[in-house]
């Protein structure tokens, strides 16, 4: 797919001092799939966040052993 594209020339700035060694035009594809791959990701875990239980989760973390940290483990 073709279409023209306007881009205020404060936006093409930023652009031109970000895209390294790639044209324009692969580093607004770029941008775009990482956006649509965000918004995704984003309703994947909102969906998933529906079916989730919060006293389910809490019974879960209150069954684990207390143990303490191991040693590599500490800040």
């Amino acid at each position: 797919m073709n279409f023209a594209l306007r881009i205020p020339d404060y936006y093409k700035n930023e652009i031109e001092s970000l895209k390294g060694n790639v044209s324009i035009n692969q580093f607004i594809v770029n941008a775009l799939a990482e956006k649509i791959a965000t918004l995704k990701t984003l309703d994947y875990l909102e969906e998933r966040a529906e079916k989730g239980s919060r006293s389910h989760a809490l019974e879960l973390l209150d069954s684990i052993d207390e143990r303490k940290p191991l040693k590599e483990d500490l800040l």
